[in-house]
């Protein structure tokens, strides 16, 4: 005999609110399940290496940098000087050693050791007793400007001391003037007025222009110099060297010895 439950009022109530929650915790659960897989399948972000491995970031080592090494050397020398010039050849029969020079210059360097060097100079040259009886005249004077353009070889020897080689091409101006003169225009040259420049198919200009004296010479200089550094820019030199022009079978021989200074920049 089947028997009847009855039903208590209210249990379908709570019946259908359990079968409510059961049904969206299992939603929850699958959505939270379809979320971690969707996670996992994602590539993680990389992180630092120092990170992973739990350790803290050093800073990158300084490398330390070095002064750049001095060159040694500049690029521009200058030198300023003066002394007096002895003489050679034809020249020191007509023109007496040590007359005063004053020289100036300028060097372009390549390296420590080679450069270009352009000088300038100017030359007293005192007229001999002789030559003036030659020239019959009381009084005179001579003079010379010249430009010299050459190589210069530096060559350091100590911290404080060094030499140089120089030499190249040479021009020089050579003028003068005698107070006066009792030659006569037309007489045969001697060797002074060879020299000195005024004289045409072996005589005198019959003008008499034989007073004042200009002539224009090529030729060759050689030299060499010693230096004692004061400062790191600046030092003290002493230089000889040997001038020798010619010009229509005439020529002058000088040999200036020089003490200035020399700096650079």
């Amino acid at each position: 005999m089947i028997r009847k439950c009855r039903v208590v009022p209210g249990f379908s109530v709570v019946l259908q609110s359990i079968l409510i929650t059961i049904l969206a915790g299992v939603a929850t659960v699958y959505a939270q399940d379809a979320a971690s897989q969707d996670s996992s399948q994602q590539p993680q972000a990389q992180q630092p290496a120092n990170q992973q491995s739990g350790s803290q970031e050093v800073p990158p080592e300084e490398i330390p940098v070095r002064p750049p090494k001095p060159k040694g050397y500049t690029n521009w020398t200058f030198n300023a000087g003066g002394g007096a010039s002895l003489t050679g050849g034809t020249t020191q029969k007509y023109v007496r050693g040590g007359g005063a020079i004053a020289a100036a210059g300028v060097a372009r360097n390549a390296n420590k050791y080679l450069g270009l060097r352009l000088d300038f100079q100017f030359d007293n040259l005192p007229l001999r007793t002789t030559a003036l009886q030659l020239a019959q005249a009381p009084s005179g004077n001579a003079h010379m400007y010249s430009l010299t353009l050459g190589p210069v070889i530096n060559i350091p020897v100590t911290k404080d001391w060094g030499g140089y080689i120089i030499g190249g091409a040479l021009f020089l101006h050579r003028s003068g003037k005698l107070e006066s003169s009792t030659a006569i225009p037309g007489y045969a040259c001697n060797g002074f007025f060879l020299w000195w420049g005024h004289c045409f198919n072996g005589s005198l200009p019959v003008s008499g222009n034989f007073l004042h004296s200009s002539v224009n010479e090529f030729g060759e200089d050689f030299g060499a110099g010693i230096t004692r550094r004061l400062t790191p820019k600046i030092e003290l030199y002493g230089e000889f060297r040997y001038f020798h022009g010619t010009y229509n079978n005439n020529s002058t021989d000088i040999h200036p010895i020089t003490v200035g200074i020399r700096w650079g920049r």
